[in-house]
């Protein structure tokens, strides 16, 4: 079985990338206005449109307390952790996890102590997402698993 090890994808700024699409869209444009029957011209302009649109689709934004999990054709290829407006390869898939803590408060369980006493216990478990590869590929629902961890937790306290 392989272990799933977060690590940082390759990202840089989206300012960037947005400049240089639009101004791959500005000559594109003018070039197909002017082109009138030179198929060559048509051809590049519709070359750099489409290149438009692929630097289009590599922009993301990231929040604070949020992160992305990159997906390429199957692979994971990083996590983007950092808060900010990105630019990554267009062709991932990007999954959102959010960093910020959550509070999972029990339901009231009847359990039986070591005596074989029975009592009524709950608890209230403070966690946060650390590392977000394993969250996404290594459980079904990371959420729900935290839940059934907490109960399970509870039981085996109980019974010490």
């Amino acid at each position: 079985m392989d272990k799933t090890i977060e690590k940082s994808a390759w990202k840089t700024h989206g300012f960037l990338a947005l400049f240089l699409a639009l101004f791959l869209g500005v000559i594109g444009f003018f070039i197909l206005k002017n082109a009138a029957e030179s198929v060559p011209l048509i051809l590049l302009g519709i070359f750099l449109s489409i290149m438009v649109f692929i630097l289009f689709a590599g922009l993301l934004v990231v929040q604070p307390n949020q992160a992305r999990v990159l997906v390429f054709f199957g692979k994971y290829i990083g996590s983007v952790k950092e808060s900010g407006f990105w630019w990554v390869n267009p062709f991932t898939l990007k999954k959102t996890v959010t960093l910020k803590v959550h509070n999972q408060n029990s339901e009231k369980l009847k359990v039986n102590d070591l005596m074989g006493n029975p009592i009524e216990i709950a608890a209230v478990v403070v966690w946060r997402v650390v590392d977000t590869a394993k969250a996404v590929f290594d459980v079904e629902n990371y959420m729900q698993f935290v839940v059934i961890q907490c109960e399970t937790a509870i039981r085996a306290l109980a019974n010490e």
